[in-house]
């Protein structure tokens, strides 16, 4: 009994003494599978956000199909393809990243850090240049939007109507946008993740921050992976 007592003492004494763990915790692993938890619900709550609009684009892509289509044959697969697989190398970089700190590489875990953080900055990059050539063409919805005299694919003597067409970049502007908001907000969080990994504060015991926003990371990841071929691909085979 004296034993046990002393153990649990002694546990409580190592507990308190770690600054990782906070107070409202018993154990590191209990702070860390809530922590796990935690994200895990928000995430659920995203993938619901990102549902309802996936829902409402593939509705008007049933309705309007060959309309879509030409609106889709404008957008520039060849960049849509670059941040394909510029968020496919950061997702490999957030990897290395949590496992550096696994194993008690620091400079390895900074580096990988940094290169997220230029691979999420490419990536807006070339969606800016998206937006750009979209303005350029006038294709934003809105008084100024045109889209005539456009066929629509396997359809010479077919041309999609300008209305549906709208709809389309419409919802093509609110998905990649709130993408790339979200991207933005993965900066910030990977800024901070770099600012504590230079302070030295993950180790192999401790490095929960990494793995949640490693969560986070991967989670806009695969969101792209739907909205590219989603956006991009539709009846683009000759």
């Amino acid at each position: 009994m004296h034993d046990s007592s002393t153990a649990v003492q002694g546990e409580a004494h190592g507990a308190a003494h770690n600054p990782a763990l906070l107070h409202h915790f018993a154990t590191e692993e209990q702070q860390r599978d809530s922590a796990n938890l935690g994200m895990w619900i928000f995430l659920a709550t995203e993938v619901m956000f990102f549902g309802g609009l996936f829902c409402a684009y593939l509705i008007y892509r049933g309705w309007y199909f060959g309309d879509f289509a030409a609106a889709s044959k404008s957008i520039d697969a060849a960049l849509g393809g670059a941040n394909t697989a510029v968020l496919i190398c950061s997702s490999l970089t957030v990897v290395l990243a949590i496992w550096a700190a696994q194993t008690s590489r620091r400079a390895l875990l900074i580096g990988m850090l940094i290169l997220t953080m230029l691979f999420g900055l490419t990536f807006l990059g070339i969606k800016g240049k998206e937006y750009k050539d979209k303005f350029d063409e006038h294709h934003v919805p809105g008084a100024s939007f045109s889209f005539d005299h456009e066929p629509i694919p396997g359809h010479p003597d077919q041309y999609a109507n300008p209305k549906h067409a709208q709809i389309f970049f419409a919802l093509y502007f609110i998905m990649t946008g709130l993408h790339a908001l979200h991207m933005i907000v993965g900066l910030g969080l990977f800024a901070w993740l770099l600012w504590m990994a230079w302070k030295g504060r993950f180790t192999p015991e401790y490095h929960t921050p990494l793995e949640i926003g490693g969560l986070y990371w991967h989670f806009v990841d695969i969101v792209w992976i739907y909205l590219f071929p989603l956006l991009y691909l539709i009846d683009r085979h000759p």
